[in-house]
């Protein structure tokens, strides 16, 4: 048994909460990363079936905590380009990097290879990595709070950061009132190849169960899928013949890249939009998917909760301590005016996705009048490109 006294500690070993713990320690913070997995810090050989799309905005900042540099370039997806289409009605806009000034407009990369870069470069920070543990519910004091683990330690720490996904366990146990959607659907996810290169642009079709993303990577032909369909029909693609399945994925891109095929297995994953009414609750504050969860349509979930971490570590780095301790009051006020701003940019993805899952579902004709008027409107005009690719590239 070990008593384990830090500044911070931060409970999940995700990229959001390794992120935040890595850029803390980077200023100097005393930080404790709790997490139930072992193996995070192995980059997989092969690649993996979950990806996120990571911004520009996104990317620097990971650059400045040392983290891009080390991933291997071999497992990153530039994109220089998007193309979007209603397959309804023919409607189309394309956007590319340098309607904005910029080289790349982001990068698809596996969130196990970033998450174990992470894990590598918070070790050498000096990060306590304690992996392969559970954890009991918290005790709150006034000075700290206490965690003890499966293994027997104890953590006393001025602030819990909750980083433990869209089912924290912490936002359970404090009893947090949700806000709620099942979208009824699922995210069918696989790799697949294409006939033709993708050439490194970013693919998103809208038909009227769902969107199918096209998410280039590394290799100039292999594409990470996600297609939004009905829950029933998800299950049901996601095991049916590879043929008929390889088909069907191809009808539906309107054959932009040639054949399609499958490579590996298909997974699905739930479609649904959390948040948490209250990030804070005494020495506790949520972070990334612990605070919401939000609709794939535009690939944004990773995003903001790296906007979380950013933010959280500006406002802590800059809070003085007294023998390494913060005043409590100037603590509480700290996570106050996080949580202010944090909810606020959670609460206009959520709505701005919202607004978009209502006007592409379905085959209403008023809708697709109005969707189609709309990409066709936004495609001839280079201002509001550039303001939508300001916006995405945060």
């Amino acid at each position: 048994m070990a008593l384990h006294r830090t500044q911070v500690v931060v409970v999940g070993g995700g990229m959001i909460g390794l992120s935040l713990a890595l850029s803390l320690a980077k200023r100097g913070r005393q930080v404790v990363v709790v997490e139930k997995r072992t193996d995070k810090g192995v980059i997989p050989d092969t690649q993996q079936l979950r990806v996120s799309a990571i911004s520009e905005g996104s990317r620097h900042w990971l650059e400045q905590i040392g983290v891009w540099q080390a991933v291997p370039t071999e497992r990153l997806g530039p994109y220089t380009g998007m193309q979007v289409w209603d397959r309804d009605n023919g409607a189309e806009i394309e956007f590319a990097a340098s309607d904005a000034g910029f080289t790349t407009l982001g990068h698809i990369v596996e969130n196990a290879v970033l998450e174990a870069v992470l894990w590598q470069q918070a070790e050498a920070a000096g990060v306590q990595l304690l992996s392969g543990v559970e954890h009991e519910a918290p005790v709150f004091s006034e000075q700290d709070v206490t965690l003890s683990l499966s293994n027997g330690d104890i953590v006393l720490a001025q602030l819990l950061v909750a980083a433990d996904g869209a089912q924290s366990t912490l936002r359970s146990q404090a009893d947090t009132p949700m806000v709620f959607k099942d979208y009824e659907q699922q995210g069918l996810v696989a790799t697949i190849r294409s006939e033709k290169p993708h050439q490194g642009i970013a693919r998103q079709a809208f038909m009227p169960g769902g969107p199918l993303a096209l998410l280039p990577l590394a290799d100039p032909h292999l594409l990470s899928i996600v297609w939004s369909q009905p829950s029933v029909q998800a299950e049901q693609w996601s095991v049916e013949d590879e043929e008929v399945f390889n088909h069907r994925l191809t009808a539906a891109s309107d054959n932009c890249l040639g054949l399609l095929a499958v490579e590996g297995p298909r997974r699905n994953f739930p479609l649904q939009m959390r948040y948490a009414e209250q990030w804070l609750y005494k020495r506790q504050v949520l972070i990334g998917d612990a605070a919401h969860t939000i609709h794939p349509l535009a690939g944004q979930g990773a995003n903001l909760g790296l906007a979380d971490a950013r933010d959280l570590e500006a406002r802590l780095a800059a809070l003085g301590t007294l023998n390494g301790v913060w005043d409590e009051a100037e603590l509480m006020r700290t996570l106050r005016g996080y949580q202010r701003a944090r909810k606020a940019a959670a609460l206009q993805h959520i709505a701005v996705m919202e607004g978009f899952h209502q006007l592409f579902r379905g085959s209403n004709p008023l809708l697709r009048f109005i969707r189609g008027r709309g990409l066709n409107l936004v495609n001839r005009q280079p201002l509001l490109k550039q303001f939508f690719l300001a916006q995405a590239s945060k």
